[in-house]
């Protein structure tokens, strides 16, 4: 089935003109100093979801957050990449049941291994995992609205995402849908996708990055975009992790709270929505799926 871009708004109930914007903090759950700005900036600016890794350190103290503020909609960030040289994660399943997912010190692979652990993959394996990320933020009483990834390319692993796609039809999940032959399948199953772009905060240069977020928000085409933010505050504990990339995350968060970008999203007549709309029409397809 064809759609054009305008189907996506079609879908999801706005006109055709419409321009539709999902602003996501990433990495919630990676740090404390992580889930401090993520926190802050929810009640404060133009954040309108979160999506949680679940493996790391920090995780169970996201998921009490979202326990105690049942009002923030939040996805399960996806996690088989461990990024950091000296702050490392591994698996929710247990290590022997996963060793094509683990290095020697049974850790996630490294983000710069990407390339051979997609190429190795055993998908039982990544499905294991990811389905215990999945059950462990259900057992803490959470109700997730949608499935992303953290840290992976996932051009040309179509394989990957028919896992990860699978995984959020069952659970009754939205999922973050960007990468072009991706987007061609979940239009040909009628359900939402990106229609014009993802950004990924981790793409700009930090000079002049402020004035940069205004001009893609000036630009922001019809239909539905998304930004994957990471918000974070230069504490001790995140120059410690990310000796080069902190400055990156507080300056996410600066813009995150700045009133100039309320008042652009205000003047452009930007549409801000978290993933609860799309959840719904991914549910209502796979109930149409089961009664075929």
């Amino acid at each position: 089935m064809d759609r054009s871009p305008s189907s996506t708004n079609e879908l999801l109930g706005y006109p055709a003109d419409a321009r539709l914007l999902i602003v996501n903090a990433d990495d919630f759950g990676m740090c404390q100093a992580v889930n401090e700005a993520v926190m802050r900036a929810f009640p404060a600016g133009v954040l309108r979801s979160a999506t949680v890794m679940v493996p790391c350190p920090w995780g169970l103290q996201a998921m009490r957050l979202l326990a105690a503020h049942p009002e923030i909609p939040f996805g399960v960030h996806l996690t088989a990449i461990s990024d950091w040289a000296d702050y490392r994660w591994g698996p929710v399943t247990p290590r022997e049941k996963v060793p094509a997912l683990i290095r020697e010190d049974g850790t996630f692979y490294k983000f710069d291994q990407m390339r051979h652990f997609l190429a190795q993959v055993d998908l039982g394996q990544l499905e294991l995992e990811f389905r215990a990320q999945i059950e462990a933020v259900l057992a803490f009483g959470l109700r997730p609205t949608h499935l992303d990834w953290h840290a992976l390319r996932l051009d040309g692993w179509d394989a990957v995402s028919e896992v990860m796609l699978g995984l959020a039809r069952e659970y009754g999940l939205a999922m973050r849908v960007v990468v072009p032959s991706h987007i061609a399948r979940a239009r040909s199953l009628g359900l939402p996708a990106n229609d014009s772009g993802f950004l990924d905060s981790y793409q700009l240069d930090l000079t002049g990055k402020q004035a940069h977020y205004v001009e893609l928000l000036r630009a922001l085409p019809p239909g539905l975009s998304e930004w994957a933010i990471h918000p974070g505050f230069n504490y001790p504990e995140l120059l410690a992790i990310e000796t080069e990339g902190h400055h990156m995350r507080q300056s996410d968060f600066d813009f995150l709270v700045s009133q100039q970008a309320r008042d652009v999203i205000a003047e452009e007549g930007i549409i801000l929505l978290d993933y609860r709309p799309l959840q719904a029409v991914w549910r209502e397809a796979a109930r149409r799926e089961v009664m075929a």
